[in-house]
């Protein structure tokens, strides 16, 4: 098991990479060379895909704690008297929803009602929010923005604050144990989608109650001048419990096990809200929104979805990767958007979009593997839930 994950995520690691010149660096590379870590180009940026192993990573986070750079996340701040009326026409979530301190997992709209990203809304207050956004879509994002905003159409500034923030992720059921340590902020009233301002380790942090592995976890995300501090002191309370440093490898294993969208896989801009499972965060009682009208017709649409996204486990030992047919009946019905080896549940699983016809729990699919049909069936989503 531990090679077919190793050599299924270093030739096969899902990347969205842009155009760019030079690849980027979070504050933290030297530290990650430091630690020997295997460095990966993903999204334009150099970051580490393993430190000692995906397998052990992977553990540390679903039975302890893992640390994660994830500086090169994008931040979006929208300010003015208008924020809350851009974000509202922007995204398919109901911002007007949120009260100070809470965030929304939501979708950065196209007026065709598809993804130009997905990404988390802070409120801060009525006239700030902090939208975080996918490290390789963070200046067309930001460009999508403005461009709605022309002439300032909604009394709002758009800035792209990425360069202003480092961002780390403790992650696990021992998380708020090990940050407890390093903050005089009551951990445990900060809920699941909500954040706080606050020191930690006597550096100024927003500090949210988020992640991207399925487990409970914090966000932290601070000026990059103290990331290599923030790094170190984390590291130093939380060895002890057993946390240890994570990358990109495990952070993808983990999500594909929690069901998690990943920008360019599951979702992308010919993908709506509803094709992908995420009528959750569609609210079309706020319309209009940017696609409210095209996503109104396909809701209403008497023929129902063109297709929709499913889990499935591997019925053998093979692994249904990222792109692969999706067959059924003898016919190819669609493709793997992603698939890999799952270590908690020690089997090969994925995700991929079919027929809705099709889509039920329990049906026989195969996927064309180089030529070979290999049996799967379609399991519900997600694959793990953390134990409440």
């Amino acid at each position: 098991m531990l090679i077919s994950i190793v050599s299924h995520y270093v030739s096969n690691f899902p990347v969205n990479t842009p155009a760019i010149a030079e690849i980027r660096k979070t504050a933290l590379n030297a530290v990650h060379r430091r630690l020997n870590a295997r460095m990966v180009n993903f999204g334009g940026w150099d970051m580490p895909l393993e430190y000692s192993g995906i397998l052990a990573e992977h553990d540390a986070v679903r039975h302890r704690a893992g640390l994660f750079d994830v500086s090169h996340m994008g931040e979006i701040e929208i300010t003015g008297p208008g924020a809350q009326s851009l974000v509202q026409w922007i995204s398919c979530n109901n911002a007007a929803k949120l009260i100070d301190g809470q965030i929304q997992y939501s979708g950065l709209m196209t007026s065709r009602g598809t993804f130009v990203d997905d990404l988390l809304v802070h409120k801060i207050s009525d006239t700030h929010y902090m939208l975080c956004v996918n490290a390789s879509n963070q200046d067309a994002d930001y460009a999508h923005i403005v461009a709605q905003n022309i002439n300032g159409k909604f009394d709002a500034k758009v800035e792209n604050t990425s360069p202003r923030y480092s961002q780390l992720a403790v992650q696990g059921p021992r998380a708020a144990e090990i940050l407890q340590k390093l903050t005089p902020v009551a951990l445990a009233p900060i809920r699941y989608y909500y954040f706080t301002f606050g020191q930690v380790s006597g550096i100024d942090c927003l500090i949210a109650r988020t992640g991207y592995t399925g487990e409970d976890g914090f966000e932290i995300y601070f000026a990059p001048e103290h990331s290599e501090k923030l790094w170190n002191d984390l590291m130093a309370a939380g060895s002890p419990l057993g946390m240890i440093p994570a990358g990109l490898g495990a952070r993808n294993t983990l999500r594909l096990e929690a069901g998690m969208c990943l920008y360019g896989h599951e979702i992308d801009d010919t993908t709506t809200p509803w094709e992908a499972g995420l009528a959750w965060i569609c609210k079309m009682e706020k319309a209009p929104f940017l696609g409210s009208d095209v996503l109104a017709a396909q809701k209403a649409n008497a023929h129902g979805l063109p297709r929709k996204l499913v889990g499935f486990e591997m019925l053998d030992k093979r692994i249904g990767r990222d792109g692969y047919p999706v067959d059924a009946a003898g016919k190819e019905v669609g493709r793997v958007t992603s698939g890999g080896p799952s270590p908690s549940l020690k089997k090969n699983i994925g995700m991929a979009y079919v027929p809705p016809g099709i889509s039920a729990a329990g049906t026989d699919l195969s996927i064309d593997i180089r030529g070979q049909k290999a049996a799967a069936r379609i399991i519900p989503l997600p694959f793990y839930k953390r134990p409440q």
